[in-house]
């Protein structure tokens, strides 16, 4: 049977072609395309699931070729063009081409990954408007990896949807903010997406991204002064927890004692069954990096803690180490005292306060003036902690010390005597009362700590926020305060005289507003409120200055999410994986709902179109 070349060269020649084998041809092509269709399905299927697709060979029927061609001699069981495919590639039958190695593998990782990447762009397209989020991590071969997130509002459903879509990974090279606002800048201009369309971006609070002057906020602001900076408020809130517990000497050694508890336990199984033999809810260790581990590892011994002492104490009574046994008491002893009963209240109040805004700013629609107010109420509820917050610690921790028939007194330390000066020279008096000082000394300076933390590190997200606060509080403005932010927000949003929105316009367009449903809206309800009544050609300002507030990020947390996919796909069987390869099976995985949107044909074509391949697609 002649091949399609065969048939293009016959018919170049002029040559007459047979319809029996103008027709076997075009048999032969569509098997082809079946085939591929199949190998599109199953390589798409194993990235999704962050399942290796190379085995140490490349060989059918071999017990460790991997799990792309395992899957592709489980088709062939069942599916007669599978079988038939593998059959021929099997006998060597026709030509050596049979699109199972590796290199066909990355071009049809590549081809998927492109068409995600074709369609996610056509989406940022149509919503114009759009913020980059981005964060490293180093992966498992010790190279630096920038993840590329880009957040927009779009408008290609049915309503207004606030969506994250990750770009893939990009090496870098160097850690400067030179350096990474030059990398993102190509890679933008490498997506045909133009950059003086950004209005926001979102890092973590490194040096090199938040620097005032060198970092790559700033840098970008020369370019693009609309695209607004706003810190990771997870991050931002995981530091504020950071500030409180370095705040305190007592707040430092709780913490350690706490690290110390769970060292005990994790370092034996035999101690670790103990430990699950008294508890429901285990132990666990806390870190820098980890938004809400704090208060992972205090919940246990919140609920638990007599439970806790009693698996301490038997570990004492069974074990033979005899520094595990001085260890064992010695936390006994310490789980058992008031001090770290009082201490363990007050920090699980004050973390639970924070966690469930920690959880919620960490979603992907989640709104600036959202947020905003978020903090708002926790800053609120913080302040209202510090007048009460001590008192009913202590009502709490008594009811802890009665469970584990211990004392509820703090013993007195005993003070250093020194020697008195007259006058001036005269130091402050040592505070008496074990109490008062527990409570001078770690409640007020942990509560304080927090409150001014959390005002320094979001003042920076405030300010932005109130540029935006007049499209939300605009029913309760007079005309004058009406038209003053207005003024103010479309100066914000003008770069080299060209204005986003006309600042007179949208106070005629405020004033004239319909009637609104419900008085505190945020900007993706008044958004939809707009699209559901059909009124953005009327409120064109309105409508732009909405989008672009919804378009504003609050966190990194989809940049770290994707860091999770990296170790997954990345790991240490698959640490030599060229960077080509791990983008495009991240891109696969990470965005899974356009993945599955895509045409098999449409993949197929793109293949084909790469490279003169032997066999016509």
């Amino acid at each position: 049977m002649a091949t399609w070349k065969e048939l293009e060269v016959r018919l170049a020649k002029g040559l007459t072609i047979d319809k029996q084998e103008m027709a076997l041809a075009e048999a032969e092509r569509n098997r082809w395309r079946e085939v591929l269709t199949r190998l599109v399905a199953i390589i798409q299927s194993l990235a999704e699931r962050n399942i290796a697709l190379r085995g140490s060979t490349d060989t059918l029927n071999k017990p460790d070729n991997g799990n792309f061609l395992k899957e592709v001699e489980l088709m062939a069981k069942f599916d007669p063009i599978m079988k038939q495919h593998v059959g021929r590639v099997e006998s060597g039958a026709g030509s050596h081409t049979h699109y199972l190695g590796k290199r066909i593998q990355n071009e049809l990782i590549d081809s998927i990954s492109t068409k995600i990447l074709e369609k996610i762009l056509e989406e940022i397209k149509t919503s114009k408007y759009f913020s980059i989020i981005l964060d490293c991590t180093p992966d498992l071969s010790h190279k630096e990896q920038l993840s590329v997130i880009v957040r927009i509002v779009s408008l290609e459903e049915e309503l207004p949807q606030i969506k994250e879509h990750f770009m893939g990974f990009l090496v870098a090279e160097e850690s400067t903010g030179e350096s990474l606002s030059a990398l993102i800048l190509k890679r933008l201009e490498e997506l045909n997406i133009p950059f003086e369309d950004c209005r926001g971006q979102s890092y973590d609070n490194g040096a090199n991204m938040k620097g005032k002057n060198k970092g790559v906020q700033a840098r970008l602001l020369q370019l693009n002064s609309r695209a607004f900076f706003v810190p990771c408020g997870a991050h931002s809130l995981n530091l504020v927890v950071a500030d409180a517990a370095k705040s305190s000497p007592d707040a430092i050694g709780y913490f350690g004692y706490v690290a110390k508890l769970f060292k005990l336990f994790s370092a034996s199984t035999h101690r670790w069954d103990i430990l699950l033999k008294h508890v429901k809810t285990t132990l666990k260790s806390w870190s820098e990096t980890r938004w809400e581990s704090r208060i992972d590892s205090i919940q246990a011994v919140r609920y638990q803690a007599g439970q806790v002492r009693d698996a301490l104490l038997e570990v004492r009574e069974t074990t033979q180490d005899p520094v595990v046994k001085v260890e064992a008491q010695s936390l006994a002893e310490e789980i058992g005292s008031y001090r770290f009963s009082i201490c363990t209240v007050i920090w699980y109040d004050i973390l639970n306060k924070i966690q469930h805004v920690s959880k919620q700013m960490q979603s992907p629609s989640m709104q600036l003036d959202v947020a905003v107010d978020m903090l708002k109420k926790t800053r609120e509820s913080l302040d209202g902690y510090r007048n009460t917050g001590f008192s009913s610690a202590q009502a709490t921790a008594k009811e802890m010390c009665e469970e584990m028939n211990v004392e509820a007194v703090i013993k007195q330390k005993r003070l250093r005597t020194t020697k008195r000066h007259f006058g001036y020279e005269a130091p402050d008096e040592p505070i008496g009362d074990a109490l008062k000082k527990l409570e001078t000394h770690f409640f007020n300076v942990v509560v304080d700590t927090a409150l001014s933390s959390l005002d320094e590190r979001f003042q920076t997200l405030g300010e932005v926020n109130d540029k935006f606060g007049v499209l939300l509080n605009f029913p309760n403005m007079s005309k004058e305060e009406l038209l003053e932010h207005c003024q103010t927000l479309s100066t914000a949003l003008s770069h080299d005289g060209q204005p986003d929105i006309d600042g007179r316009e949208l106070v005629l367009e405020m004033q004239n507003f319909p009637h609104l449903p419900s008085k505190n809206m945020t900007n993706i309800e008044l958004l939809t409120f707009l699209h559901e009544k059909k009124l953005m050609e009327i409120f064109p300002n309105m409508w732009v200055a909405l989008r672009i507030s919804a378009t504003l990020p609050v966190t990194v947390a989809a940049a770290e999410r994707s860091f999770s996919k990296l170790k997954l796909i990345k790991n240490y069987l698959r640490s030599t994986m060229a960077q080509e390869r791990l983008s495009g099976l991240s891109v696969i995985s990470i965005n899974p709902v356009v993945s599955q949107q895509l045409s098999y044909d449409d993949i197929i074509d793109d293949f084909a179109a790469r490279k003169a391949r032997r066999v016509r697609l």
